[in-house]
């Protein structure tokens, strides 16, 4: 695994389909070394703070190897690094052989895996292009954000080590697969609501949705029998 760039923005303002907001999917890549922040890498910042940044989602990772899709897709061979709003471009760091609290090292620096990226507007108004989230999305070739567990200083070229595997093994695949099954049963919920790393995003997200499931649950098995069963569930 290695770093092949680190790249950075700031938030700028644009203007899209009549709405105005602030926007750093522009990156820039950096030469030499820079530090990496518990909230972000030096020369980076978040748009909006509601939905990007934050510990959870301090570095955002995305894999080089994923380009060659996008340059056939979009028909464009101009995509530089950071293209896709990524702080570091890596190879050798698939979303099925990622999971969440893996722990790598880049130097002194120490990552954590937290979540998969979730692609939105700001993708499609950068291509100009209203599909690509959504395509973006399918090909299960998101990419996934960090929290950073130890600040230090990085640079391109530098080799990416595992640290740790988290025990789960609940992979940035597995993750993406159960956030697009409005179906998923009651323990696959409950199995990434177990891994500690996940972040407070995903974890409100499952929760919801385990709580959903586990209510229509016990409305489709109520009886006068079970009144009680139903209670200690619901406390």
């Amino acid at each position: 695994m290695e770093l092949i760039s680190v790249n950075v923005g700031q938030p700028r303002p644009v203007s899209y389909r009549g709405r105005d907001y602030a926007t750093s999917i522009y990156k820039t890549p950096l030469s030499g070394r820079v530090r990496v922040r518990h909230l972000n890498i030096d020369g980076d910042a978040q748009g909006n703070l509601k939905t990007h940044g934050g510990p959870d989602m301090a570095v955002y990772a995305f894999g080089h190897e994923h380009y060659a899709h996008w340059v056939r897709d979009l028909g464009r061979n101009d995509l530089g690094f950071g293209a896709f709003g990524e702080n570091l471009t890596v190879t050798g760091m698939m979303e099925k052989d990622i999971a969440i609290g893996d722990v790598f090292a880049i130097g002194d620096v120490r990552l954590q895996v937290t979540e998969p990226r979730t692609p939105c507007h700001k993708l499609a108004m950068k291509f100009e292009d209203d599909d690509l989230p959504r395509r973006f999305a399918a090909t299960g070739h998101v990419g996934f954000y960090f929290r950073v567990l130890q600040a230090g200083d990085i640079g391109a070229g530098d080799v990416i080590a595992l640290v740790s595997k988290d025990p789960a093994a609940l992979s940035i695949a597995e993750v993406l697969g159960l956030w697009a099954d409005p179906g998923a049963k009651a323990d696959r919920l409950a199995r990434a609501l177990a891994v500690p790393a996940l972040s407070a995003t995903w974890r409100g997200r499952f929760a919801r949705r385990l709580a959903a499931s586990t209510k229509a649950q016990g409305a489709l098995e109520w009886s006068p029998q079970n009144l009680t069963w139903l209670e200690d569930r619901d406390t």
